[in-house]
């Protein structure tokens, strides 16, 4: 996992100099995943007078309880977007196109939307990409602030090994699973480094 996250960095580093150089940036964290325990952050930069580029990154590597639970949701999650907005960005209504990659190592949770069953019951560890569309809102608060909204749904590819749930768990089968549904949730908020509206 950490060679995943090292390889990521050294793919965002061109975005950190665009970014660096960009007219309008802003940095965002989702508070849902942090209901989840999971650490993430955003960028966004704008492409133009109506089109904006957004990636997030969340990742997660706690455990839950005692060892022998083995209660995680343990994974790291990056989901790339390009973002349409009607009237302005950065205020009002977006449509987006996003895509999704992560590796996961998950159970012994109940979570109710997702494509892994039984997760309470299993763990699940493996990988999954898949493609969607988001609708969300955003809120100008202040030359510096902004609050956005969005909720996604779409296709998601698993591939994965199930475990019993418990530490050292019998294996019990290698499989992948197609799944539609949600994709994205979220409620941000946004730090405008450089605003439109100074």
């Amino acid at each position: 996992m950490k060679r995943a996250l090292l390889i990521l960095a050294a793919l965002l580093l061109p975005f950190t100099i665009q970014i660096l150089s960009a007219q309008q940036v802003g940095i965002k964290t989702n508070a849902l995943y942090w209901g989840t325990t999971t650490p993430n952050i955003g960028v966004e930069i704008a492409l133009g007078n109506k089109l904006t580029f957004d990636i997030t990154g969340s990742y997660n590597p706690w455990r839950f309880g005692s060892t022998e639970s083995n209660k995680k949701i343990q994974h790291w999650l990056v989901r790339p977007e390009v973002r349409f907005w009607p009237y302005e960005k950065w205020d009002g209504h977006f449509l987006g196109l996003h895509g999704l990659f992560t590796s996961y190592n998950a159970g012994g949770v109940n979570i109710p939307l997702g494509g892994l069953a039984n997760l309470k019951e299993n763990r699940y560890e493996g990988y999954g990409a898949g493609v969607g569309f988001s609708y969300g809102y955003q809120w100008f608060l202040s030359p510096h602030w902004n609050l956005e909204a969005t909720a996604g749904l779409g296709y998601v590819y698993y591939n994965y090994e199930r475990y019993e749930c418990h530490r050292c768990g019998d294996f019990i089968e290698r499989t992948h699973k197609h799944w539609l549904g949600p994709t994205n949730v979220g409620v941000s908020f946004i730090y405008m480094i450089k605003s439109k509206r100074f």
